[in-house]
């Protein structure tokens, strides 16, 4: 691989289109040194310091060309030096970490360190499938991690990637997730932000190891037959020296213009997307994690505050576009750009939109005149559902709506229906601690939101803690409560996601069709008074039922609209004593009568256990 910058590549670079620039810029050892490379346009002189030059500006400058790429080589710069780039700036300079960087020094240190990217892949097998694995027809189910909370040494520390592998990945294999995702990883200086904040755009962060170590992480779960997703940010960036802002001692990432280019909500820089070199460097970001540290998909943090022009802004506070309107017509164009270049080079991943708004077609093609991106959050199905349940069982029926709207539009995209770290931070509480009632109803309510998340359709997010209802806040600072899996409640909660996430991939009905009308059909849509619903979810010959009671009430002799004559087997209900539920309900088998319910000539009669679902499948 060359990393010569040429003639060619500045063409692409000047043009926007360049996706490769982490094989070209940034810090990359050969056998006659280390080859240096960082576009600082505006500066009238570049050089690089570091440990092999005693840090002296002067020891190692660097040749600029037309393009604004200064480069040069250094025979002493070795694998494991730290450096930084001294940028010239009118009669002083300033320190700047290399925004191409592979490794950081561990924060609150800004150095970036020299390294070589060398490692042995063991996932041949993943990545060969992962095409297979990752249609729209298969089942997908996330767990959400961040990695310095998730589990910490007996000292408190974090762990390393190495240590963290193996832990993750064998339990995301006892629970049946199908993939990981993570919250940022890539370098950040405060720890607080949880990765949001980035400064290092092509490196993981150095507290938990070295890039390999990363590698090794990404390795396992493979093997482990987990699929990886990178939380990525190309909506902001935080303003810290050594970082991106104002790095050639203009504003050459971010918007000049306050209006513009500060984000009222972060405190942070907006991208200036109009810049064909600015999106060359963040398409080239996430093509990295996805040729180099095989990652198998990308959830693109924030999608909503680049699209609209006034986001989180005030009257006077925001430029409108070249039309007179408030959509950010540049973001637009990168995020078009963005998927179909990813896409492009490697159709068998996935790109997720965190998009909190009706913006149209998110998850549709660009030639169709979509944003180009595999599937978008749904947030309001999050929403009305946390609401709904929040209320008391007894006023229930006076929302009903909170739980039937979601049909109203849930195929208009192909949707992942999220239960995110954002809903147990910033004093939002624990999901187990918005649902009403005493301990007991309490666990039955967080076994009937997740009974609902996985029946509805689209592909399932968790995050880690929801799986066996901690009920504290997540902290940044601390391991997960894991000693409340001593509890047989709390454990009953985690038996049960993992036996949803078996239910939804061995039965094609629960996954097949989450982005397909056809898949979905209503049996029980108006019983507001019970706060019953049923719905029925379809795929070849076979069906399954999903009926919910939002009441404490065991309701007995319901009758229930079936769309097809024959047995119907129970599969799973939320109320078994295994996940701590109280055991009513059970079904076992029964065929379905004649007798007309809600405009289906057959149903079948249920005992609706309290605060419980009910799967029922026909068919194989």
């Amino acid at each position: 691989m060359t990393t010569q910058f040429t003639t060619e590549d500045a063409y692409l670079f000047a043009e926007g289109t360049h996706c490769d620039l982490g094989t070209k810029l940034g810090a990359h050892v050969g056998p006659d040194g280390t080859y240096f490379a960082v576009w600082a346009p505006n500066a009238r002189a570049v050089s690089v310091t570091g440990e092999f030059n005693d840090w002296n500006p002067k020891a190692h400058p660097l040749a600029s060309d037309p393009s604004g790429v200064w480069r040069g080589m250094v025979p002493t710069a070795k694998a494991g030096d730290r450096y930084k780039y001294f940028v010239g700036t009118g009669k002083t300079g300033q320190w700047k970490a290399d925004p191409f960087g592979f490794h950081h020094e561990v924060p609150p240190e800004t150095a970036s360190v020299v390294w070589p990217l060398d490692y042995d892949w063991d996932d041949a097998a993943w990545m060969k499938s992962r095409g297979r694995r990752q249609r729209a027809d298969q089942p997908m189910s996330v767990y959400e991690v961040h990695l310095g909370s998730w589990k910490r040494a007996p000292d408190g520390n974090w762990l390393s990637y190495r240590e963290i592998a193996p832990l993750l990945a064998e339990y995301c294999v006892e629970l049946g997730f199908t993939h990981v995702e993570l919250l940022p990883v890539m370098e950040h200086p405060f720890f607080g932000s949880w990765g949001y904040q980035t400064t290092g755009y092509f490196a993981p962060s150095s507290r938990f190891g070295t890039p390999q170590d990363f590698k090794f992480l990404v390795d396992t779960l493979h093997q482990a037959g987990i699929g990886v997703i990178l939380d990525w940010v190309p909506s902001h960036f935080p303003e810290d020296a050594h970082g991106l802002a104002t790095f050639d001692g203009t504003k050459l990432f971010e918007h000049a213009d306050p209006r513009q280019g500060f984000h009222p909500d972060w405190k942070s820089a907006i991208y200036n997307y109009g810049r064909n070199e600015v999106r060359s460097f963040l398409i080239s970001s996430a093509m990295f994690w996805i040729d180099e540290y095989h990652v198998d998909g990308l959830r693109v943090d924030a999608v909503a505050s680049m699209l609209y022009l006034d986001y989180s802004r005030a009257e006077g506070e925001w430029i409108p576009n070249v039309h007179g309107g408030r959509e950010n017509l540049e973001a637009i164009q990168f995020l078009r750009e963005l998927n179909v270049t990813l896409y492009g080079r490697h159709p068998d991943i996935v790109v997720i939109a965190e998009e909190s708004t009706a913006w149209p077609l998110v998850s549709r093609p660009v030639f169709a005149g979509g944003l180009g991106f595999g599937m978008k959050w749904d947030m309001g199905w999050m929403h009305d559902t946390l609401r709904y349940l929040a209320h008391d069982p007894v006023h229930r029926k006076f929302h009903h709506h909170d739980l039937t709207f979601r049909a109203m539009y849930q195929f208009t995209e192909n949707f992942m229906v999220p239960l995110s770290h954002d809903e147990v931070v910033h004093g939002k509480g624990s999901l187990y601690g918005r649902m009403p009632g005493d301990d007991w109803q309490k666990r039955a309510n967080v076994r009937l939101l997740f009974a609902h998340q996985w029946a509805s359709p689209g592909k399932k997010l968790l995050f880690m803690g929801c799986e066996f209802a901690q009920p504290r806040e997540w902290a940044h600072d601390e391991e997960l409560t894991w000693p409340l899996l001593g509890d047989a409640g709390h454990a009953g909660i985690q038996k049960l996601v993992g036996e949803l996430n078996r239910m939804m991939t061995s039965h094609a009905a629960l996954h097949a069709t989450d982005f397909d009308p056809d898949g979905f059909r209503w049996m029980c849509v108006d019983d507001a008074d019970r706060s019953i619903t049923a719905f029925a979810r379809k795929h070849g010959k076979q069906t399954v039922l999903c009926i919910f009671n939002n009441t404490p009430v065991l309701w007995s002799d319901v009758w229930i609209a079936v769309p097809k004559h024959g047995a119907w087997r129970e599969i799973l209900n939320t109320d078994d004593v295994r996940f701590g539920g109280s055991g009513a309900g059970h079904f076992g088998e029964q065929w379905s009568r004649k007798r007309p319910v809600r405009g289906q000539t057959h149903s079948i009669t249920v005992d609706l256990p309290p605060l419980g679902a009910l799967f029922l499948a026909n068919g194989r």
